[in-house]
């Protein structure tokens, strides 16, 4: 019976341990950053981009992986009739997404591509799911069911601490930026059906954790959590008292770690992101 072989990229957040355990197969994005180019995940890691990015004079620029990385990839996982089932970053904030859909045309190898419509931890619990799923023999289109259900159970927040690489980004304008930085706001915004859709707008760190946590509360409310996870782009003002209130609810396995250089070009430093999934 052929196997079910799990792909995702390298802004799933996933840990080594997990990557080794399920055999999942990461193709990395890149970063261009002062006219040098980093492999995400494998020449620079988080930290040491977070470090790069504070001297940077231009906003870095990250590039989604070749069609050709795909292709040779798929290849040589269903050269023997294996499938492939690939899981990536939201379409809405990466090419990543159309590259793999345009490798599996051009291979001979049966593969899926999914829109997980996330990021970080929230794109790694659909691949988690996948790959333990894999690991026991279910089929590609069980495991997908499995996934699609993942992404509606999911709930993801980002919350900026400046707003400078957002006007970089071209997000928003110098105006809007230099209002909110008088008034020291702090935008949070989910991600909806793949898109950075604005939520609210609090003053504080103080503000951030309370307006999170009382949404986890809400959501989460007579239903049983399966995951969360909280990524910080040196965010732990805010990433470690959301934490702790967490775990005050009973909930203790919380992943939290560093982003992924390709998100945190996009959020800035400071910034978090906050991620849940239910039964």
């Amino acid at each position: 019976m052929p196997k079910v072989h799990i792909v995702t990229d390298s802004t799933a957040d996933l840990t080594k341990e997990l990557i080794e355990q399920y055999n999942i197969h990461i193709v990395p994005l890149s970063i261009h950053i002062d006219g040098e180019s980093y492999i995400d995940g494998v020449t620079i890691q988080p930290e040491t981009f977070l470090e790069k990015m504070a001297t940077s004079k231009e906003l870095p620029k990250s590039s989604q992986p070749a069609v050709g990385v795909f292709k040779e990839l798929y290849d040589e996982l269903g050269a023997n009739g294996d499938r492939i089932i690939s899981i990536h970053m939201t379409g809405a904030m990466s090419g990543t997404v159309k590259s793999a859909q345009a490798a599996a045309e051009m291979t001979t190898s049966d593969v899926t591509v999914i829109d997980s419509q996330f990021i970080s931890f929230a794109l790694g619990f659909q691949v988690e799911e996948a790959a333990k799923m894999a690991e026991k023999g279910t089929s590609v289109e069980e495991i997908i069911q499995k996934v699609e259900e993942a992404c509606v159970k999911t709930k993801l927040f980002v919350v900026v601490d400046t707003l400078d690489n957002l006007v970089k980004g071209g997000r928003i304008g110098k105006g809007k930026a230099m209002l909110g930085s008088l008034l020291s706001i702090k935008p949070i915004a989910s991600l909806t059906d793949g898109e950075y859709t604005p939520v609210a707008k609090v003053r504080s760190h103080k503000q951030v954790v309370n307006y999170l946590f009382n949404e986890f509360m809400k959501d989460t409310k007579g239903k049983i959590v399966k995951a969360v996870g909280i990524s910080h782009a040196n965010g732990f003002s805010m990433a470690a008292p959301l934490k702790n209130l967490i775990e005050e609810t009973g909930f203790k396995q919380i992943r939290m770690s560093f982003t992924s250089p390709v998100i945190s070009t996009h959020t800035g430093p400071g910034a978090i992101g906050f991620m849940y999934m239910t039964e």
